[in-house]
């Protein structure tokens, strides 16, 4: 399994984890709180991913077992992450409980917010995630499968996306996620120039390849989450030419695309608009997520003042994707 880590952090054996509780709705921009204060990786344990699973090979040796019987969180959802000694973690608690608490402002549950932490080892950090995380079907031809597990396709048309949860920012099994797999699925036609915008793991953009784009732009304003993304892209082979640095949204990009996607907050796609307009080829497509019911309106509306045509509107559970295109200047 490989780590995004340093030399420096593989030196230090103690870690602290900080843990907190939420709704399925939050684990997203809980996570982004969690690393934008400091934190070296993230897990995310959420009710929600095992109601989806079903008596199969969840064993560490292929055994059969009923998800029943693994232990994991019976409501909510509960964010973890891993701070190092580096960081005096009881001074950034309180900043911490405040975000969460803030959620609400922007249409989101955040549930208790309750902020726990305790000390852990090196090796316990580095393991803790794998029980969590099986292959996951996430849409009807792609299957997200953790770095350390076999598997094999079930069906021929099936396409696999190898992640290391344990680092990564967006698994796959988030709706959010699943929403943007699921519309490049419906947009891709093949041979596109993609900017992913917040890339994360990288999910997106191995996702793109796979469907048959020719170049991808990832970009991600976390130095993290790009390392995390470059070590995601290593475990598969398509996604080898992906070009992928930090940078803030599209701000100071001048390459032009066919596709642009953004699995980010609402609050983020407002200013990323009139940029994925001026960097989209006419007809392109930009297909953005992260947007909770209350935010639809607004980012539906900035959309069509921004000169998009919105094509299609997507929906798991609470999280909605929007699918928009450059029209022609006949239109």
């Amino acid at each position: 399994m490989k780590s995004t880590r340093s030399k420096k952090a593989d030196q230090i054996m103690e870690w602290t984890q900080v843990t907190v509780t939420t709704q399925s709705e939050s684990v997203e921009a809980v996570s982004y709180i969690l690393n934008d204060l400091g934190a070296a990786g993230v897990k995310i344990d959420d009710a929600k991913d095992f109601a989806k699973l079903k008596p199969g090979e969840y064993g560490a040796h292929g055994e059969i077992i009923d998800p029943k019987d693994i232990p994991h969180i019976a409501t909510g959802a509960a964010v973890t992450a891993y701070y190092p000694q580096t960081v005096f973690v009881p001074e950034i608690i309180p900043t911490i409980e405040q975000r969460v608490a803030q959620l609400k402002e922007f249409g989101l549950d955040p549930g208790s917010g309750a902020v726990t932490s305790k000390a852990v080892s090196d090796e316990n950090w580095t393991t803790a995630w794998k029980k969590y995380y099986h292959p996951v079907r996430v849409t009807s031809s792609l299957t997200v499968v953790p770095s350390w597990e076999e598997y094999q396709p079930k069906q021929p048309n099936e396409q696999l996306i190898y992640l290391d949860p344990g680092m990564a920012f967006g698994t796959g099994t988030h709706p959010t996620t699943r929403l943007m797999l699921q519309a490049l699925e419906m947009v891709v036609r093949g041979d596109e120039t993609v900017l992913d915008v917040g890339t994360g793991s990288g999910v997106l953009s191995i996702a793109a390849k796979l469907l048959g784009v020719s170049k991808v732009y990832a970009f991600d304003v976390d130095d993290v989450a790009v390392q995390s993304a470059v070590e995601n892209l290593k475990l598969n082979p398509v996604a080898s030419d992906i070009h992928i640095r930090p940078n803030d949204l599209l701000t100071g990009v001048t390459q032009m695309a066919d596709l642009i996607v953004a699995n980010i907050l609402a609050e983020i796609i407002v200013p990323l608009i009139p940029q994925a307009y001026e960097r989209l080829n006419t007809g392109g497509h930009f297909l953005c997520s992260g947007i909770i019911a209350d935010k639809v309106a607004l980012i539906l509306n900035k959309l069509q003042n921004q000169g998009f045509r919105v094509e299609e509107t997507l929906k798991i559970g609470d999280w909605y994707g929007i699918i928009a295109y450059k029209p022609f200047s006949d239109e």
